[in-house]
């Protein structure tokens, strides 16, 4: 095994790693834990029965199924005919025959559903983007850290071994200093500025439970099961929804933290859908010897301004001072490419993944750390946030990353959300977790 390049983040990581594996050593794990872990699964439709069927194989066992829509759970029931099954994820929180909890619903329920998980005392795995808003990213990343439990979220390409070869490559100095990275993304989750009419809830939908903590939406079988990305009330368009796979790249490569400045500009300003169009921009002051970098965001068919680029549908963009590489999930390219022509490249150092629920699951049973812990990828939901955040106000704004404010009211004013009755009482109590 290579050992991991030294930077900070790589220091942390490694150094959390190795203690919690001192710990894991003294502290005896349970029968249940030195067997299998105990998952119970809310969301089990789409995405969550993709990580479904990760589960077993990655050495966890299958306990306990949920999701609001008896349509969406059918397939995953008939394939766990024996498992328990529930509506309102509320009920497995109680339960000591479950370890972990994945969260694979709409982004809307994330965080009610992570935060209550992890005061639970149950590990947790959730998809991506983190949260829903800003505050609720901050919230979950000290919430995780204060009870100590093991969390990873679905970012599945960073477990995958050309994200590894990337990160290596920029962080070898081949490029000099990165001063730009432009991140671009094809997909348009875009609205038409206006909210459907109101229909009838069908038969097998419980949509109360669905909507969750939020303030009430009358229905429209636009929402449920999928368009939901578009509205505001439920997801963020594309940045949020593509935003953390691709961007990420761009933050484990140059170790970023929390941007000082955001701006974003595209189609006109919806109070109900999202842009059908987005750019955004990051300002990054220098850190541990990094000069400052900029981060633009480019979706619904927008691309970056740079000359000699390849034509991908999605991609990042790295510009340095002595060259450029461009990468998606599964390849790179040196550009311009004859300047690059029999390179030597640096000699691998990051250990492959044993994949990205493996990890998770090891790490509750005393080995290792997930690499998309929430301590890391909180921060990237921070940042992909604060970029719809800019766009819905109509305007760029300095973020005060220690005090969680921005220069500008309008911004400020989009960082939280206020939860409904009957959930605003327990979720607005971790409210004391958003400056531990």
């Amino acid at each position: 095994m290579h050992p991991i390049p030294f930077n900070r983040r790589s220091f942390v990581i490694s150094s959390a790693a190795a203690g919690a594996a001192l710990l894991g050593a003294r502290r005896p794990v349970s029968a249940a834990l030195a067997d299998k872990v105990r998952v119970g699964v809310i969301g089990i439709g789409g995405r969550g029965m993709g990580s479904l069927v990760e589960i077993e194989p990655s050495g966890g066992s299958i306990v306990a199924l949920c999701d609001v829509d008896e349509r969406r759970g059918a397939e995953a029931r008939s394939k766990w005919p024996t498992v328990s099954f529930e509506k309102d994820f509320r009920k497995l929180l109680d339960r000591k025959d479950i370890d972990a909890l994945l969260v694979a619903t709409p982004d809307h329920t994330h965080f009610p559903a992570a935060a209550l998980g992890l005061d639970a005392g149950k590990h947790v795995y959730c998809e991506k983007p983190l949260t829903h808003t800003v505050e609720e990213a901050r919230i979950l990343r000290n919430l995780a850290a204060a009870k100590g439990l093991q969390t990873q979220m679905g970012t599945q390409i960073h477990s995958g071994d050309n994200y590894r070869r990337v990160v290596e490559i920029i962080q070898s100095g081949l490029l000099g200093d990165i001063k730009d990275a432009h991140v671009w993304c094809s997909k348009s989750w875009g609205g038409n500025g206006r909210q459907p009419a109101a229909e009838v809830v069908p038969e097998g939908l419980d949509y109360d439970l669905w909507l969750g903590a939020i303030q009430p939406v009358p229905y429209s079988k636009e929402y449920v099961p999928f368009n939901w990305r578009k509205y505001w009330a439920f997801g963020g368009g594309t940045l949020a929804d593509m935003g953390c796979h691709f961007i990420d790249l761009v933050y484990w490569s140059l170790n970023l933290d929390l941007p000082t400045r955001v701006a974003a500009e595209g189609t006109p300003v919806s109070e109900f859908t999202a842009a059908t169009e987005l750019t955004a921009h990051w300002d990054f002051a220098a850190r541990d010897g990094r000069k400052p970098v900029k981060l633009h965001w480019y979706d619904g068919g927008r691309k970056p301004p740079v000359e000699g680029m390849l034509k991908w549908d999605n991609g990042v963009l790295f510009v340095g001072e002595k060259g450029m590489l461009q990468a998606d999930y599964g390849r790179y390219a040196f550009l311009p490419q004859d300047k690059f022509a029999g390179v030597k490249l640096p000699e691998p150092s990051i250990a492959r993944s044993k994949g990205h629920w493996k990890e998770w699951l090891l790490a509750i049973k005393g080995e290792g750390k997930p690499l998309c812990s929430f301590d890391y990828s909180a921060q990237l939901t921070e940042t992909v946030l604060l970029g719809t955040v800019a766009y819905r106000a109509g305007t760029a704004f300095n973020w005060d990353a220690r005090n969680f404010q921005a220069s500008e009211p309008a911004a400020q004013a989009l960082i939280a959300k206020t939860y409904r009755e009957g959930w605003s009482e327990k979720l607005s109590g971790f409210k004391q977790y958003l400056k531990a």
